[in-house]
């Protein structure tokens, strides 16, 4: 039978339990006394010495015998007084091995004494025939142990094992005796554990604490010691290590000075030479990453060459040593783009690979390596092989690691990056979305805490990137932002890391930023690229790399904020990066390249021809230094073909567009080798082949133009914005070129498809309008085309689609679900679940495009997380449609609806008339009950031309009356002076009758003349017929409803034919026309009136009291269900109430159009704003009338003109039926006798058994009636105009 291991207590302390207090302090404690042990019958004595107040240790240790079943321990205070015992039951201790990090120990059982005592120890198991002593032996025992810890952590990466390895190697360094001559290895193993927990968790004491422990390891072992030079390499590795986190030059240099020492001390063919070698070839490799310092680059080659030289063919480590060659001809191929180094590397890696067996613990890594090097050869040569090996490499490197290898992370990442460079040369999908999958996972296996889970997560968040670039979907993009977010978050600050995480945030924000426009977006990249290069030390490799970033940031922002200051730094900047480039090096043709951009934008902003020619100059620089297999060569030469198009427009030098056209050709084939071309490289051929076409009148150029933008515009690549800007040149060039063309059909088509993508519901309400705005007037374009084809259907179609995409978009999430409801309850409740959700995301998200210089990192991300939620209710809205859709008798649901649906549900009681306004030509479209196509009524004697001229005219005419007021403008004006709702009124001019005059004559009479209405001469109760005006573009600031002639012989208005309305769209009226059947609840049918006199920083208005008592008196005494609610009673969340309570609200009070926020446009209380963007977040499904008694409440705005972005167009998507509005400021004493003939009116005309009810379906003709009694009271003067004019109605 085996001989037992002898069992020892050590470390014995005797300590109080509880606070320390008089008690505890005056106890004094002399012996332990130790019953059990065999030949001590009468016990064996232990001194107690006091170690601290209240704490006593025992010298010794006493050895458990394995005959013995247990031993007493008495605890002896003075004069021998037996105080307490504690029994030991060695045979449980034996065979559980009750191992702890805190040790073993028991409650003392005490005899009488107050104090209450525990004992705790430690045990120590000496193999038998070992034959020294047990506090050597304990040592020796921790040595070993805190030993195969670390190697077992090496191999698993638990986290537990290095966290046990290090405890125990200090336990092993504490109990060893001084002059020990195993305590320097105690102490290097204990450096190389926190090194080994440091690189897994960051920990910046760990790595100290590496450093100090190896430095004394180094300091207690002789000169001439056999292990002094190993421990030497030791220190220098972490020396290293600690540089890689740190940056500083002082740890590389020292560790480069232990290297070298090392080596200069080995002897020649000593077996760990080649080892030393390595080390220090690594170090000085280092070292030139952060200085450049080429001496250390060559001195690198030498002893990297040498580790191979040195080590035998059949040398276990031989692999190892050509696999750090390998990397450091890969970092020397990064730097120079030689090719001679990168097949260096290939060898020297494949060689490596080779030489391992297929079971070794060092194939993954060299496999990996070894993909690392084809996949910048691939970089280089373009060579879908090459790319294609590397990936398979990489594939071997992850199939040959266990699942919970600590390893498997970072082999997953570097086949992400491998599979992300495939895609950019072959174009799958199926790359980069593998690409996605693996950093998704390679992030999910990282742990929390290590420190290389920035490095995954930038990694990730540039792969999102590519293929956003691919996709144009806003959700790639926003994980990109979020991943980098994280990396910056999760690294420590003073990494030197960090720059480079900052710089990738940087890179992802502006990305997103060309996608969204946000402000916001493109700030804090220049914020975070300006930090990224304030962190870099001067010097740095890297800084040419930042700098250019940050200038990309700053010409970013220049093209949104149109800041001189920006653009020009941004030039500054890629200077400075192109002159730290060294000569030589593989970037230096990308910085020469945007450095080339930043010119060629200032010039387009000065029209410096020093400029124009530098951006040439430097871009053709770029070109010549890049080789013709380079897979970036396509974009360098698409950069210096739109510098040449810039410097064509500026001096028309046909050499200039004819190099163009040469280079852009070039950059298409050449990309267009094995994949398609991207889409801005066709767009910037065509453009060029369209300037020369201009030029020379060649039509193969124009053609071939066409051909390009056509190309661009279907291209299953690039962005959506890429692409609509080149179908709406196809379709340009068609119409003014090839009017008849069939193809014009699917070019607007097309281009209307993209701009539904660009605005997206994934977007909120303000971003939408914001990228709405650079492409204002698509609808209008496609409109007047198709009605030049004679296609009118078409032409409704397209300017239904193409106006009023966010309104659209709003009533399309309120859409009622009763018919989807019968056929799937459960589909129809995740979609109006989901419409809820996003429509709140779309309304209240604006927070997230303002800046956020002064949010914290944390605030940031919230935000971030909450714009990725958004993205991700769209595209549950987006499957939930596609879902539907393919449900029989749905596959047109929430889709543009065709001409046949808007002509089903017209009104009976007169025509909608859409005025569409293009420079090519004007046209109405009339759409009676019972017609089934459009009638086509072109206006020859109109043009956009004439609009804009009357716009202008009647604007500036408002403007010098101060009737044409911004929120901005609103100001306090004197007691005791007559008051408007606002304003005041001058008295001079007659634009405006030259504008209503010109309508008439141009516009609206030849409408009614295509109708066939007349003048009309009513019988008593007879009504004159509806209309309802749909304008377009600047016609929507032009007061169609008060066209005519009011003076002179002549005298004819359209008073006397029609009673108009405005609406936004024509499914706007059509919708409620197809819901009319649902009546007003009768609880809620009623009217809710408030006026606001003194709203604080606006001007009086005391008529709306008088306005809006007159109106309650009158409800009152007509038997109508009515609230009143006056000034400061109001509050914004009563007036909503209110509104839910009430079919019918009377807003008297000032309005406010809010062009840049269009949301935050609003109603002035006393006691705050109410803003449409809370009032369309309301539920208000009764809502049948708005009066708004306010200044210009239907006054749009002119970037977004077709987007009829106004309060009364938005009380309408509220839900509301019919809104009475002004287009511009109104007098007080008009808006109160308007308002009072508008109700008298309504009440007149109530029919019988109304009851309390309120029917607000006669408010056209009740507004036509008071406006004419309010005509006939002041006149038609130029200043009566301005009085009756501004009152419409919106709605049905």
């Amino acid at each position: 039978m085996a001989e037992e291991s002898a069992l020892y207590m050590i470390d014995i302390v005797v300590k109080p339990v509880g606070i320390i207090d008089d008690h505890t302090t005056s106890l004094s404690l002399e012996e332990l006394m130790v019953f059990g042990i065999p030949g001590s019958d009468e016990g064996k004595s232990f001194e107690l010495v006091m170690a601290s107040p209240g704490c006593w240790k025992v010298e010794g240790s006493i050895e458990l015998f394995s005959e013995v079943e247990g031993i007493d321990l008495v605890v002896r205070g003075t004069d021998n007084e037996d105080l307490g015992l504690v029994h030991v039951d060695i045979p449980n201790m034996r065979t559980t091995k009750m191992h702890s990090d805190n040790g073993l120990g028991e409650r003392v059982e005490i005899f009488g004494t107050e104090v209450q005592l525990a004992i705790s120890w430690e045990l120590v198991e000496i193999p038998p025939d070992t034959a020294v002593g047990v506090g050597e032996s304990a040592s020796a025992l921790y040595g070993r142990e805190g030993a195969d810890r670390l190697r077992r952590f090496l191999q698993a990466g638990n986290l537990s094992d290095i966290n046990e390895a290090v405890s125990t190697l200090e336990r092993a360094v504490e109990i060893a005796p001084q002059g020990h001559a195993d305590l320097p290895r105690y102490l290097n193993n204990l450096g190389l554990s926190f090194r080994s927990r440091f690189e897994r968790t960051g920990q910046l004491s760990d790595i100290s604490e590496a450093v100090s422990a190896q430095q004394k390891a180094v300091t207690l072992t002789p000169d001439g010691h056999a292990d002094l030079l190993g421990r030497l390499t030791s220190l220098g590795d972490t020396f290293v290590c600690r540089f890689e986190r740190t940056g500083k030059l002082s740890d590389v240099s020292e560790a480069i000075f232990l290297h070298q020492r090392a080596v200069r001390h080995t002897p020649e063919g000593h077996v760990d030479l080649p080892i030393r070698l390595s080390s220090l070839g690594i170090s000085l490799m280092g070292r030139f990453k952060r200085t450049g310092k080429l001496s250390d680059l060559a001195e690198a080659a030498s002893a990297l060459r040498s580790a191979v030289k040195l080590t035998p063919g059949d040398h276990a480590d031989l692999p190892i040593h050509l696999g750090n060659l390998g990397s450091y001809f890969i970092y020397c191929f990064t730097r120079t783009g030689q090719v001679s180094d990168i097949a260096e590397a290939i060898s020297a890696l494949r060689r490596a690979v080779e030489l391992t067996p297929e079971d070794g613990d060092e194939l993954p890594c060299l496999l990996t390596n070894l993909g690392i090097s084809l996949t910048k050869g691939f970089e280089w040569t373009g060579k879908l092989s090459v790319i294609s090996e590397a990936v398979s490499v990489q594939r071997r490197a992850v199939y040959l690691t266990p699942e919970g290898h600590a390893d498997m992370p970072g082999y997953l990442s570097n086949l992400g990056v491998t599979l992300t460079n495939r895609f950019e040369r072959s174009g799958h999908l199926s790359d980069i979305s593998e690409a996605v999958a693996v950093h998704q996972r390679a992030v999910e296996l990282a742990p929390d805490n290590h420190v290389t889970l920035p490095f995954y997560l930038s990694r990730l968040g540039n792969s999102f990137i590519r293929r956003f670039e691919r996709s144009g979907q806003l959700s790639d993009i926003s994980e990109a932002v979020s991943a980098h977010q994280k990396a910056g978050h999760i690294i420590p600050e003073g990494h030197a890391d960090l720059p480079g995480h900052l710089s990738n945030l940087g890179m992802s924000l502006a990305c997103r930023f060309g996608r969204t426009g946000n402000i916001s977006d493109i700030s804090e990249a220049v914020s975070v690229q300006q930090r990224a290069v304030e962190l870099t030390p001067q010097g740095h490799a890297e800084m040419p790399s930042y700098l250019s970033n940050l200038g990309i940031a700053l010409a970013n922002r220049f093209e949104r904020s149109g800041q001189l200051s920006d653009i020009s730094e941004a030039v500054s900047v890629h200077q400075r990066a192109v002159y730290l480039a060294p000569d030589g090096h593989v970037t230096l043709p990308f910085y020469l390249t945007n450095l080339g951009i930043s010119l060629r934008t200032r010039f387009e902003r000065t029209q410096k021809l020093s400029d124009i020619s530098g951006a040439v100059a430097v871009q053709k620089r770029a070109v010549d230094l890049t080789p013709e297999d380079r897979a970036d060569l396509p974009s360098y030469l698409t950069n210096l073909g739109n510098s040449l198009i810039c410097r064509f427009e500026h001096t028309a030098r046909l050499s200039d567009i004819s190099e163009a056209i040469s280079v852009h050709k070039r950059a298409v084939d050449l990309a267009s080798e094995g994949h398609p071309s991207p889409p801005d490289y066709f767009g910037n051929l065509g453009t060029a082949l369209h300037l020369r076409f201009v030029s020379g009148a060649d039509t193969e150029d124009l053609d071939a133009s066409i051909s390009c933008f056509r190309a661009a515009a279907v291209s299953f690549l690039g962005s959506p914005d890429t692409k609509l800007a080149a179908a709406r040149r196809w379709a340009q060039l068609l119409i003014e070129h090839y009017p008849q063309s069939p193809e014009i059909v699917p070019s607007i088509s097309t281009a209307l498809d993209l701009v539904a993508l660009v605005a997206g519901l994934e977007k909120t309400v303000e971003g939408r309008y914001t990228q709405l705005q650079s492409i204002s007037g698509l609808a209008l374009e496609g409109g007047a085309a198709a009605c030049f084809l004679g296609m009118a259907d078409k032409a409704l179609e397209w300017l239904e689609q193409g106006r009023c995409l966010v309104w659209n978009q709003l009533n399309n999430l309120r859409t009622p679900l009763d018919d989807l409801r019968i056929h799937d309850k459960e589909l129809a409740e995740n979609i109006a679940d989901i419409a809820k959700q996003l429509e709140n995301a779309g309304s209240t998200g604006s927070s997230r495009g303002t800046t956020r210089i002064s949010r914290t990192l944390s605030e940031t991300m919230l935000r971030e997380n909450e714009g990725r939620a958004h993205l991700g209710l769209a595209a549950q809205w987006e499957h939930l449609l596609k879902t539907t859709r393919a449900i029989p008798g749905f596959e047109s649901f929430l889709m543009p609806p065709p001409c046949s649906t808007l002509l089903h549900h017209l009104p009976q009681s007169g025509p909608i008339i859409v005025v569409n306004v293009d420079k090519r030509r004007c046209d109405a479209l009339a759409l009676l009950h019972g017609l089934d196509e459009p009638l086509h009524i072109p206006l020859p004697n109109f043009s956009l031309v004439k609009a804009n001229r009357y716009r202008a005219n009647l604007t500036s005419h408002l403007q010098s009356q101060h009737l044409w007021v911004r929120e901005e403008d609103l100001v306090v004006i004197p007691d005791g002076e007559f008051q408007e709702r606002g304003v005041k009124v001058g008295r001079r001019g007659k634009e405006v009758e030259d504008v209503l005059s010109n309508l008439w004559k141009e516009v609206v009479k030849p409408i009614l003349e295509g109708l066939g209405f007349s003048r009309a001469h009513l019988t008593p109760g007879e009504l004159l017929p509806r209309i309802w005006w749909c304008p377009t573009g600047p016609l929507s600031f032009l007061p169609l409803h008060a066209a005519g002639i009011y003076r002179g012989p002549n005298a004819d208005s359209i008073f006397d034919y029609v009673v108009s309305s405005y609406t936004p769209t024509v499914s706007a009226i059509t919708d409620r026309v197809q819901k009319s059947h649902h009546p007003v609840e009768k609880i809620i049918s009623g009217v809710f009136l408030t006026s606001q006199p003194n709203t604080p920083g606006a001007s009086p208005i005391t008529g709306t009291t008088r306005e809006v008592r007159s109106i309650f008196e009158r409800a009152q005494a007509n038997g109508v269900r009515v609230l009143k609610v006056e000034g400061s009673e109001l509050t914004v969340d009563s007036c909503l109430e209110h509104m839910r309570e009430y079919s019918c609200i009377h807003l008297a009070c000032h309005g406010s159009q809010n062009a840049a926020q269009p949301l935050q446009s609003r109603f002035l209380l006393h006691t705050g704003a109410l803003d449409l963007g809370v009032v369309l977040q309301s539920n208000l499904k009764n809502a049948d009338l708005a009066f708004l008694s306010a200044c210009q409440t239907s006054t749009g705005d002119e970037k977004i003109s077709d987007e009829v972005v106004h309060l009364a167009a938005g009380m309408l998507a509220a839900g509301y039926r019919r809104v009475v509005a002004t287009m511009w400021s109104i007098g007080d004493q008009a808006a109160q006798e308007v308002a009072t003939d508008f109700y008298d009116y309504i009440f007149s005309h109530r029919e019988d058994g109304s009851g309390t009810m309120f029917d607000g379906s006669l408010s056209a003709y009740a507004l036509h009636h008071a406006v004419q009694r309010l005509r006939q009271r002041v006149g038609v003067s130029e200043s009566s105009l301005l009085t009756w004019v501004p009152f419409v109605h919106f709605g049905y």
